[in-house]
């Protein structure tokens, strides 16, 4: 039984879907965004959010021993120390103020060779307010005109 042994097959064997998670993320770290297919983009969010996670707690600690074994455990997963590198130095910053959701995966449509549901997989700005975070405008609705008419006949 495979109870509570969640990850995402991707239909591949172990040793080449650890791979490719850690070169689809390492990828992710260098451009900020990908498309890949949607199974993919989510296999790569909680390994991306890890790896981000890593990076935040060596930003945030004090100690340099701390701050290399972060950066190790990074290198290990992601297998890419100029990806590590740039995460850890530059791309860190934005994600400072984030609790969680660093990334953000967008729903492109089926590609056109084989119909596979792409996505688009983007590292989520610091400014970046989720859509649900934000509040919307409430329009102004015209009253519906049966509504008058039976008013408008009542008082008469």
């Amino acid at each position: 039984m495979r109870h509570r042994k969640h990850s995402h097959v991707l239909g591949v064997k172990t040793a080449h879907r650890r791979s490719l998670v850690a070169n689809l993320a390492s990828a992710l770290f260098t451009n900020a965004r990908i498309t890949t297919t949607l199974s993919r983009a989510k296999a790569i969010r909680p390994f991306a959010e890890q790896i981000i996670t890593y990076a935040k707690k060596a930003e945030q600690s004090a100690d340099k021993s701390v701050k290399l074994h972060y950066y190790r455990l990074a290198i290990a997963k992601l297998r890419n120390e100029d990806a590590a590198q740039l995460l850890f130095k530059e791309r860190v910053q934005q994600f400072l103020g984030r609790t969680g959701g660093y990334t953000r995966i967008y729903k492109l449509g089926a590609r056109k060779g084989d119909a596979a549901e792409t996505a688009l997989i983007e590292l989520v700005a610091k400014d970046d307010k989720s859509p649900a975070m934000t509040p919307k405008a409430k329009v102004a609705r015209k009253p519906k005109a049966k509504k008058e008419a039976a008013a408008a006949s009542a008082q008469a």
